[in-house]
């Protein structure tokens, strides 16, 4: 028995009742049940005294439907579990087990039925299995959406009930079953499960059947298990590697022949027809109108995806001496025919799903479509339809390539034996049976049922299709197979194939019998198999299990409509690999880490380059100037010269305040290959100033130069202006666009002054350009910020042009005779246009009167030590002067409990708690004083006024005492409880040393404890801490790295700490009264304290000031590192404050990627002396560099590599569904110790839908995709990111109705061969949205050149050149011919389409430009017929001297 009939057999299941599929909810979805452990009551403890003498419990779970009181699917069975006493508590059984599966049967009447079973062993070896009840676990509620509620992760309690689950079968029980008076609970008995959806099981949709219940440790085909078998897979399931495998030459015999058995068959099926209608012959015969051939990888559990079906044809079958005749009518066999016939299929099959696994198999389903003429009686209107149409399965066949071979040594070509008769089949349908046959065949195989003959060849991995095996080869497989005497299991035997199928015309087209033929997979009893009186006839048996294997056509995963697909008549090519139904090649994406060039610090191009009548066009575009506080206009600075930077300087100045202006003036467009001319025709930019917020500024239109200048609008830069919504300008104010970013000592902490010169002095600012219209990257632009350091000058600015640059990767098409070889990639930069950006520093001086916020100690205090955590208390008021002057941080004001303990205030019942609360003051005799002064002077005005205060009341007076008597008893209550807490406390704040940090992404904050043993005997102190980004120094080389940093003078000493046994926690040995520094750092690449989502600048034009405010972050986090003795009591406490502070980023990289799919890239750093803080010389370079990434699932890392070759960060990044946005950083370090960051990356990874096009160089390829509609109408266009390679039907702007699907063509051109990438969007053009996006992966292979020129042009100011070439028409009738070219800018054509009559010949013009420079280039002449289908392709070299 296969591998595959094993996992079949025992995979079978119970279809869902009636119509019940037809009521689901697509898509399927994936859920999971946890049955965690069985409460067994007292009743239930009592009802197996003497029978079951140490029972194993089991659960058995199974699907059932109330409504129709119908089981459906398979029983899942669990492990066997003991039952476990506890003293005082019930007894109980742990399960522990998951359970999983996935169904589009949402509805409130499907439930789980839970049985519990008590399995004992007997006496002979046998088990014997005893009910003790049934739970009923509902699985969706009645809601709307019922899959709502089942995310809560709440245990569920259910209750037990007596006896079977079979009573659920009794008519008298509906719904709610659970209160009907026939179910009787069990006392105390319940069972805690918890069911909830399962997303990662969507992956394995395909692989496994809906409602079938499985276990995470059962082995599926297809899913990789776990190395012990026992581990729960479906959890995190994984997926086999699957294979493109392919059928060629295929062909079907049928026993004793083709034409022997259609006309036994067509009689049994004619005599039957009169058998049920009771009456003689009349005239009319039931006929063949197709034969069809269902071809599907089928896993032993069901489909991996719908079955392909094809027409087979009748074909002779003649030996080489013959000659080859045409295909048969298709209704019926010629009975002249001498020669014998077969059923063949001449294109070619693609199974995308193989995995090589044993359990894998190749189904094959021969059916027929029969038509039977509809009797005198039949209602059915005759101008319809005089005939019935109805399908039935007369054979089939299951073939494992992956039995016992390897995929290397698959079988090239296989005959496989045909089956028939009752039996379970994958298609779970009934199949014909000859009445002569044997049926007493082993394993239900039929010896005489014919076979299928095909070709099998697999495709490895970015790898073609593997071509016919060699005579080498086939002697070989020919020697193996005559050592061996039985053929392979499942029927394959190695038999010569039939000749190739003979050369006829174009076959006719669908037939009519597609559009009356019942849908895939009918079950017999409500699909027309019989149109007479829909009953079976006389030998088409019913199989024994078939209530198991007849399942309807919407229960099963793969099961549709069927998707008709024509016979090719096209003449067979004798190399198949180069035939035009050769599959797509896979690209490659990254056979090589083809390195992403960083920005760096290029120095971008200065306004001096810019031609001078450009120059004047901008300067009367109007912009505004840029203004110092007194109104002058600020210095212009020539990009070009060299900044001199003096950080004393920039201490010294007055002007504290630095306004950093941007102002976006110009963009000039560079004419792209597959772009319009005017392309873009808006953009809009992101970025990040320094801890500002990330910028995303508004649409912004480019104006051309007037329709008189248009001879040079494109040497002439584009004025932006903002933009409307309609894309009309904003306002009639001054153009550009001016953002304005104000670093004040408001918005900078004490200290971080010299930081943000250092970043204005050091780093790069990249600004990432966007097409506001498609919504796609154009490039990015990296400026210098240097020459924004003032030195003392009131304002400077400058101007300059930035080049727009982005980098694309080409895979060129490699052509290697004889040999595989992967085509090396191409990375380059292209230019995409030039940005003209002014900046401008402006100094403004600081106010005053504007509070500070709160700050960090000095910088440069590095030091920290507890103060007076060793000196006594003095005694007296704690308000005394001495107190204040000698411990001011052991002295506090009193203060009411009420306000310190709300948990109090709400236990007191005395107007003491309604009081109100004393002003809290800083403290001091002199305060005292004057509150009470303020008082007697109040109460001295009231009385002078006449106010009298009102003598209160005795009983009043008595309820107010007995209520402050009780709540001082609740007082004294409180203050007992607390006492030795808050003694604790206080103690402890006395060895409590506080500090507090700024933290950013990856920098070390290094700083030195104070550690004084008060002792007079020795000191083992441990260290300890929780927090994993404060850490002890151990090294004393990293000590020292972090001194010199730091410039610390404090003493530094070797080897000082010793670890813990078995652990990483430092200790360190003090002599009696000694003090030491204990080194310590904090650093984190966590990102959960960050939020930089790039905002929006403000739509008003008026309003263009970014105000100045600190970025959301988390609270301070307070971390304690407790100084430990021997004894476990602590010796100092010190108390770090983190208060993290976003990080600076220096450039950020946008990848595009396939979803579910790794990415992999290498990400080049720029020269070592561009880089801050390395300084020039090789006495200098560092020898490695560090990298490290914010997120854990992120492989980041770099190689060792010299100073004279470049060096590479590579990344591995895991897929995620389309459209998630992957996004984390990278931080680069050049010191070993990994002090602070040299640059910080941003990383997004966008992963978009994988679309595979294969297409031929210079002819149009259609593609179509489909696009789902959101919640809401949306008019939406649809871009592309090579408009001139690439063409989307519709073009224009289309409504996009709410839940619909809507048709999109994608047509592509491409005049390169080799494969590249490239992006569709579908834009949202009211909101600017983006709705769908996908990732186009072009697969181009050149044509084959018919002819080849070459010609010689002069270089420079000539006139070109006209040459003419000759085509002759090979066909005999008139054709319409389109010429393209590969280089339009260099040859132009006469005419781009030309009428040829039959045979004829004619002069094609061709117009040639002349060369900019010397050098050679091949220009490739396509031309095509009408379709646009190429036909015959010329290259003309061109060499220019």
């Amino acid at each position: 028995m296969t591998e595959w009939k094993r996992v079949f057999e025992s995979r079978r299941a119970v279809s869902p009742p009636g119509q019940t599929p037809h009521l689901g909810q697509q898509p399927s979805q994936a859920f999971h049940i946890l049955f965690k452990h069985f409460v067994c009551g007292g009743h239930f403890e009592q009802k197996f005294p003497q029978g079951l003498q140490g029972p194993h419990y089991q659960l058995r779970v199974s699907l059932f439907d109330i409504s129709h009181r119908h089981f459906f699917g398979r029983t899942w069975k669990s492990s066997l579990q003991q039952m476990r006493t506890s003293p005082g508590q019930s007894k109980t059984v742990p399960f522990n087990e998951a359970l999983y599966f996935h169904t589009s049967l949402r509805l409130p009447s499907i439930v789980a039925v839970v049985e519990v079973v008590a399995v004992t062993d007997q006496a002979d070896g046998s088990q014997r299995a005893l009910g003790c009840g049934f739970a009923i676990l509902r699985l969706f509620s009645a809601k709307a959406d019922p899959a709502e509620g089942l995310d809560s992760k709440e245990p569920r309690r259910l209750c037990l009930y007596h006896g079977s689950p079979r009573a659920l079968l009794h008519p008298s029980l509906h719904e709610p079953v659970e209160k009907n008076q026939l179910m009787l609970p069990m006392d105390g008995a319940c069972l805690h499960c918890c069911l909830q959806p399962h997303p990662p099981l969507d992956l394995v949709t395909p692989l496994l059947p809906q409602n079938m219940l499985v276990s995470g440790s059962e082995p599926i085909p297809g899913l990789i298990s776990s190395s012990d078998g026992s581990a729960d897979v479906l959890q995190k399931p994984r997926l086999l590697k699957s294979l493109t495998c392919y059928l060629d030459k295929l062909s079907i015999s049928l026993y004793p022949s083709l034409e022997k058995f259609e006309e036994d068959l067509l009689l049994l099926l004619n005599m039957d027809r009169l058998n049920q209608r009771g009456c003689g012959p009349d005239g009319k015969d039931v006929t063949i109108q197709e034969r069809r051939l269902h071809v599907g990888v089928h896993n032993g559990w069901g489909f991996l995806s719908r079955p392909q079906v094809v027409v087979l044809e009748p074909e002779p079958l003649v030996s080489k001496g013959l000659q080859q005749t045409g295909s048969l009518p298709r209704g019926s066999l010629s009975r002249s025919s001498t020669c014998c016939q077969v059923l063949g299929l001449r294109s070619r099959l693609q199974l995308k799903e193989m995995v090589n696994h044993p359990a894998f198999g190749v189904v094959f389903q021969l059916e027929y479509v029969f038509s039977a003429p509809l009797g005198g009686d039949s209602k059915l209107s005759f101008t319809s339809s005089s005939k019935m149409a109805f399908m039935q399965c007369v054979r089939w066949a299951t073939w494992c390539p992956f039995q016992v071979l390897s995929r290397a040594d698959a079988p090239s070509e296989v005959c496989l034996a045909l089956r028939g008769g009752p039996g379970p089949n994958p298609g779970g349908v009934m199949v014909y049976t000859a009445p002569h046959l044997d049926w007493n065949s082993r394993e239900g195989e039929d010896p005489e049922g014919g076979a299928v003959k095909f070709r099998f060849t697999v495709r490895s991995e970015g790898q073609a299709a593997s071509t016919p095996i060699s005579a080498r080869k086939r002697l070989e497989e020919a020697s193996w197979h005559k050592r061996s005497p039985s053929p392979l299991r499942g029927g394959v035997g190695y038999q010569a194939l039939p000749s190739p199928p003979p050369i006829s015309p174009q076959g006719p087209g669908l037939s009519i019998s597609q559009l009356a033929a019942t849908p895939r997979y009918p079950t017999i009893s409500h699909t027309v198999a019989s149109p007479w009186r829909q009953q079976l006839p006389a030998q088409l048996h019913a199989s024994p299990m078939a209530s198991t294997c007849q399942l309807p056509h919407a229960e099963l995963p793969c099961a549709s409509s069927i998707a008709h697909l024509e016979v090719s008549f096209s003449p067979p090519s004798v190399d198949p690999a180069v035939t035009d139904e050769e599959p797509l090649r896979e690209v490659t994406f990254t056979p090589v880490h083809a390195p992403v060039i960083t920005l760096g610090t290029q120095t971008p191009g200065s306004s001096s380059s810019m031609p001078r009548s450009s120059i004047a066009h901008l300067y009367s575009a109007g912009f505004p100037d840029i203004l110092d506080y007194r109104g002058q206009v600020a210095d212009v600075l020539d990009p070009g010269d060299p900044i001199n930077f003096n950080p004393q300087k920039e201490e010294a100045d007055p002007l504290q305040c630095n306004k950093l202006v941007l102002q976006f003036l110009a963009f000039s467009r560079v004419r792209q290959d597959s772009m319009d001319a005017d392309w873009p025709k808006s953009v809009y930019f992101s970025f990040q100033v320094y801890r500002f917020p990330p910028v995303k500024t508004q649409r912004l239109l480019l104006l051309s130069t007037e329709k008189a200048q248009l001879d040079t609008a494109d040497r002439l830069p584009c004025v932006l202006a903002v933009a409307r919504n309609d894309s009309s300008i904003a306002s009639a104010g001054p153009p550009g666009l001016e953002l304005t970013f104000l670093a004040d000592p408001a918005f900078l902490k004490p200290g971080e002054r010299p930081w943000f010169l250092q970043y204005l002095a050091l780093h790069t600012l990249q600004i990432d350009v966007w097409d506001a219209d498609s919504l796609l990257l154009v490039g990015s632009a990296a400026v210098e910020l240097k020459h924004l350091l003032r030195q003392g000058r009131p304002a400077v600015q400058v101007m300059q042009e930035l080049e727009v640059i982005t980098t694309e990767y080409l895979q060129e098409a490699l052509m290697v005779s004889g040999r595989r070889a992967v085509a090396p990639i191409n990375v380059f930069t292209v230019v995409r246009g030039k940005l003209l950006l002014r900046m401008a520093s402006v100094g403004l001086p600081f106010d005053q009167s504007v509070k500070r916020p709160r700050t960090l100690p000095p910088s440069h205090s590095r030091v920290i030590q507890a103060q007076g955590g060793t000196h006594g208390f003095a005694g007296g008021s704690l308000c005394s002067d001495s107190v204040l002057g000698r411990n001011a941080r052991n002295a506090s004001h009193a203060r009411r409990l009420v306000d310190i303990d709300a948990d109090l205030a709400a236990l007191l019942y005395s107007r003491m708690k309604a009081a109100p609360p004393r002003a809290e003051t800083e403290g001091g005799a002199e305060v005292a004083q004057r509150r009470k002064l303020t008082r007697m002077e109040a109460v001295r005005q009231y009385e002078e006024q006449g106010h009298i205060p009102p003598r209160p009341r005795l009983a009043n007076r008595r309820e107010e005492h007995v209520e402050r008597f009780r709540d001082l008893g609740v007082i004294e209550a409180y203050r007992e409880r607390h006492k030795a807490e808050s003694i604790a406390a206080m103690l402890s704040r006395t060895i409590t040393a506080r500090h507090t940090v700024y933290a950013a992404l990856g920098t070390a904050e290094f700083f030195e404890f104070v550690l004084r043993n008060p002792f007079n005997m020795p000191r083992t102190v441990t260290v300890e801490c929780e927090d994993p980004g404060l850490s002890v120094i151990t090294s004393s080389r990293e000590w020292r790295h972090f001194k010199e940093l730091t410039r610390s003078t404090t003493p530094l000493e070797e080897d000082m700490f010793h670890l813990k046994g078995g652990t990483r926690t430092p200790q360190v040995y003090l002599r009696p009264k000694e003090t030491l520094h204990i080194p310590l750092k904090y650093q984190t690449f966590a990102l959960d304290y960050i939020s930089q989502e790039p905002t929006d600048v403000f739509t008003s034009t008026d309003v263009n000031l970014i105000e100045k405010h600190q970025l959301n972050s988390a609270e301070a986090k307070i971390i304690k590192v407790v100084f430990r003795a021997e004894d476990g009591k602590p010796l100092a406490i010190c108390e770090v404050s983190v208060e993290r502070i976003p990080h600076v980023i220096d450039q950020t990289f946008r990848f595009y990627h396939p979803e579910l799919t790794v990415l992999k890239k290498a990400i080049r750093l720029p020269p070592w002396d561009s880089m801050p803080g390395v300084l020039g010389g090789n006495e200098h370079r560092m020898r490695h560099i560090h990298v490290r990434c914010s997120d854990p699932n992120v492989i980041c890392d770099t190689k060792n590599m010299s100073a004279v070759e470049p060096q590479d960060v590579y990344l591995k990044v895991s897929g995620a569904q389309s459209p998630q946005i992957k996004r984390f950083f990278i931080a680069v370090f050049l010191d070993e110790w990994l002090a602070a960051p040299a640059q910080v990356w941003q990383v997004y990874v966008h992963f978009l839908q994988r679309v595979d096009i294969s297409c031929v160089s210079g002819q149009l390829t259609w593609q179509s995709l489909v696009l789902r509609g959101t919640r809401a109408l949306r008019k939406v266009r649809c871009y592309t990111s090579h408009p001139g390679e690439i063409q989307v039907d519709p073009v224009e702007v289309f409504a996009l109705p709410a839940a619909a699907v809507q048709d999109l063509r994608v047509g592509v051109r491409a005049w390169r061969p080799g494969g590249r990438f490239a992006y569709l969007n579908v834009v949202d053009v009211e909101h600017r949205q983006l709705v769908s996006s996908w990732l186009l992966c072009l697969s181009c292979r050149q044509p084959l050149i018919s002819k080849a020129f070459e010609i010689f042009l002069p270089v420079g100011g000539g006139k070109g050149s006209s040459k003419k070439i000759t085509y002759t028409n090979p066909y005999q009738n008139k054709r319409v011919f389109l010429l393209r070219t590969t280089h339009p800018d260099l040859l132009h054509f006469k005419e781009d389409s030309v009428e040829i009559g039959g045979g004829e010949t004619y002069t094609i013009g061709l117009r040639f430009a002349s060369g900019q420079s010397a050098g050679v280039e091949e220009i490739l002449v396509f031309i095509n017929n009408h379709d646009d289908t190429n036909e015959e392709t010329f290259c003309i070299r061109v060499q220019y001297r």
